[in-house]
């Protein structure tokens, strides 16, 4: 007898559990409970406390025999044991009985081939309201006889004792994949849930020949797909609600034999300096129903998203539908356009370059860009980093099983790829600037309607790249990164500074392909 399972089916059945609220009624136990107010748009805004990002040293998978073999241990996914998962687990439970709960029961993935069934209990409604906007949410006729394969339970207000737990800190994220749960504790930073879910879809689906992305998808007036590859706050949101093209999503995709589908039901983008007139398709979608996380605000409840006094990582959640131009659907073919983005803090890759195939694989596989403040704990300035497939903390399984589908998917569809930088321009951080968003925009368009195709190209003689002369609406010098820097020598000491950490992070790759290895650097 599972006495746990039959305790989790108890708390979900509880009296003092409500299952499946809609939008206002979620909002209205939100404002009672005191976990939020509404800003002047009509959107709740709440704070999160000590985390106000991901917290990935507190992040463990229970070490079962069902996956014990094919997990990528390590520093990403740190074991847990199952006997202390067990322990903590009923403690979680036994925190929420007397407490009142909210359940979500939607999908992890647009595609209903393919989607993950997923339960989650909440301790705070925002949290239920949150999820409920970023997952795929389901029919009535879905919910009839819906069955969860995994199911999610959040307490935040249940702090983990490491020297009993086993846990690094009083915060928690530990999936068991044998039991199919996932318990969080100990951080009211919502965005654990979501990539939560991210992670089991990336154990779950390649082992159905299915590529998942950490990467937002649009497509154009022609059926021309894009993907933009990169993490947090390099633009893949951004970037993806273009108001000329079609949303398929901004953070989380799939690539099946029938195309690419969302994994999500909304969008999670980061707010902070965020103006109707750079983003206005994100900063209409900031009303009633959209969740501000950590977003400073003034007594009339008017949010300023230019203060950092609470954290870098502000964050506004919504539904998809938001988005004026959005595919509800959230399925489109296959991509004509690959792009990985990413925020080079040292000022030295170009704002934009065309890749090879075996390019394609070497910067997928170095996922190199930086870390911005206050996406994780800890993190006050940015810094170089190097994530593999630009999604390594949600990785469980090794990085090349990800990186050999992307290679294989790019060659039988003839998709072309990029790579943009949305970092500096004239220097590192500190004494460049952040480069131009409309300049990134107007290199975007000219890679979608296929100028950037029929332009004069160099390559750079330390990367190897081809960068594009001229892009319209780009001034030329922008385009080459030594042309910006003030002082040349000290822009070719940063670059060969940064080739050398790609050539030192690859040597974990010694196994791959020498025609792949060849692809880096060439000084």
């Amino acid at each position: 007898m599972d006495t746990l399972g039959d305790k989790l089916s108890s708390l979900v059945n509880s009296s003092l559990t409500e299952k499946n609220l809609p939008v206002p009624l979620l909002v209205e136990r939100a404002l009672a409970n005191g976990e939020g107010v509404l800003t002047e748009t009509g959107a709740f805004r709440t704070t999160t406390g000590k985390y106000t990002g991901r917290s990935p040293k507190d992040k463990f998978i229970v070490d079962e025999p069902l996956v014990h073999s094919k997990i990528d241990w390590g520093t990403v996914n740190q074991p847990f044991s199952a006997e202390k998962f067990d322990l903590l687990y009923e403690k979680v439970l036994n925190f929420l009985e007397d407490k009142k709960k909210y359940v979500f029961e939607g999908f992890g993935g647009k595609d209903e081939r393919y989607r993950l069934p997923i339960r989650v209990v909440n301790q705070f409604a925002w949290h239920n309201l949150f999820i409920r906007q970023l997952l795929c949410r389901p029919t009535s006729n879905e919910l009839v006889n819906f069955q969860p394969e995994f199911t999610i339970v959040s307490a935040p207000g249940f702090q983990a004792v490491p020297e009993i737990d086993g846990t690094n800190s009083e915060a928690f994220i530990i999936v068991s994949f044998s039991r199919k749960v996932v318990i969080i504790g100990g951080t009211q930073y919502a965005g654990e849930m979501k990539k939560t879910v991210f992670s089991l879809l990336n154990y779950i689906l390649p082992q159905q020949n299915i590529l998942p992305m950490h990467c937002s998808a649009n497509v154009g007036q022609s059926n021309d797909v894009a993907l933009f590859f990169g993490l947090s706050g390099t633009g893949k949101t951004t970037l993806s609600a273009d108001p000329n093209r079609f949303l398929i999503g901004d953070d989380e995709h799939g690539w099946s034999d029938h195309g690419v589908f969302n994994f999500e039901g909304g969008c999670y983008a980061k707010c902070i300096k965020l103006s109707r007139e750079t983003e206005p398709q994100i900063w209409d979608a900031i009303k009633f129903g959209s969740v501000l996380e950590n977003v400073v605000i003034d007594e009339k409840r008017n949010p300023n998203y230019d203060s950092s006094e609470l954290t870098e990582n502000t964050r506004a959640a919504y539904p998809v539908h938001y988005i004026p131009n959005a595919i509800l659907a959230g399925t489109a073919g296959h991509p004509n356009v690959v792009v990985f983005l990413t925020a080079d803090a040292f000022g030295v890759l170009p704002p934009v370059a065309k890749l090879t195939k075996e390019q394609a694989m070497y910067h997928f596989l170095s996922g190199y860009t930086s870390k911005l403040a206050g996406t994780e704990r800890g993190i006050t300035e940015p810094q170089a980093t190097f994530s593999t497939c630009f999604g390594a903390p949600f990785l469980p399984l090794p990085p090349v099983v990800y990186a050999k589908m992307l290679g294989e998917k790019i060659e039988q569809r003839n998709a072309r790829v990029y790579l943009v930088n949305t970092g500096w321009s004239g220097g590192p951080y500190g004494v460049g600037k952040r480069m131009n968003l409309p300049y990134t925009r107007s290199m975007i368009n000219a890679i979608m309607d296929g100028t950037l195709d029929q332009v004069e190209y160099v390559t750079d003689e330390i990367f190897g790249f081809n960068m594009p002369v001229s892009c319209p609406g780009v001034p030329n010098e922008v385009l080459i990164p030594r042309n910006t820097w003030a002082d040349k020598n000290a822009y070719d000491e940063k670059a060969q500074d940064l080739a050398d950490r790609f050539k030192k992070n690859f040597l974990k790759f010694s196994d791959m392909p020498e025609s792949i290895i060849n692809a880096g650097p060439i000084k």
